[in-house]
């Protein structure tokens, strides 16, 4: 039993005796990285380049017209946008990739969705689809009815946009109102 305890006592381990080959496994992981960093950010580029028949994104009237909500503004995070129905596949032109904080506004005249550290955007009331809870949009899941999903129409492609309200409660009145105003709209439309 004593070679046991004298192994369990010894508190150094071996000196480094090969010094060029530590440095050589460290340089090239560091290479490795960088590379692995550069195909992602390659990737992201590319992607937006498949994107670029989106058009640009529309910015806020000078006269948004009167708050739907009773609550201005909703803060919490814009998770990305995605291509509707299709929760995986993200959309990274002009921005819309860009997870940020974000302070929605709804109007007469739509949301405005407003990005410190990223470009705004607005999606005008005749553009919007549809509200919904859901768990999940591209990279960001969560439980069930954790995101507000907000389908809208730009150019000729249907985006679901996701964000994440600092206060979980306010989503359900964003969903009823949003459903309400596209369904008013549609109905004044059909006329």
């Amino acid at each position: 039993m004593t070679p046991v305890i004298l192994l369990a006592a010894e508190k150094e381990s071996a000196e480094v005796t090969d010094w060029a080959a530590r440095i050589g496994w460290v340089v090239g992981l560091g290479l490795f990285v960088a590379l692995v960093y550069w195909l992602m950010r390659e990737g992201w580029k590319w992607r937006s380049t498949l994107q670029g028949d989106l058009p640009e994104l529309p910015t806020a009237p000078d006269s948004p017209g009167g708050a739907k909500l009773t609550v201005l503004s909703m803060s919490g995070r814009y998770h990305g946008s995605t291509t509707a129905g299709h929760w995986l596949d993200r959309i990274v032109a002009h921005g819309l990739g860009t997870r940020s904080r974000v302070e929605l506004t709804l109007t007469d005249a739509g949301m405005d969705v407003v990005r410190p550290g990223a470009s705004d955007f607005f999606v005008p009331v005749a553009a919007l689809r549809e509200a919904r809870l859901d768990k999940g949009i591209a990279g960001k899941v969560l439980t069930e009815g954790g995101l507000l999903v907000v389908t809208w129409e730009h150019g000729d492609k249907m985006i679901d946009s996701g964000f994440r309200s600092d206060h979980a409660a306010e989503h359900n009145e964003w969903v009823e109102t949003l459903n309400d105003m596209i369904n008013k709209t549609e109905t004044e439309g059909a006329r």
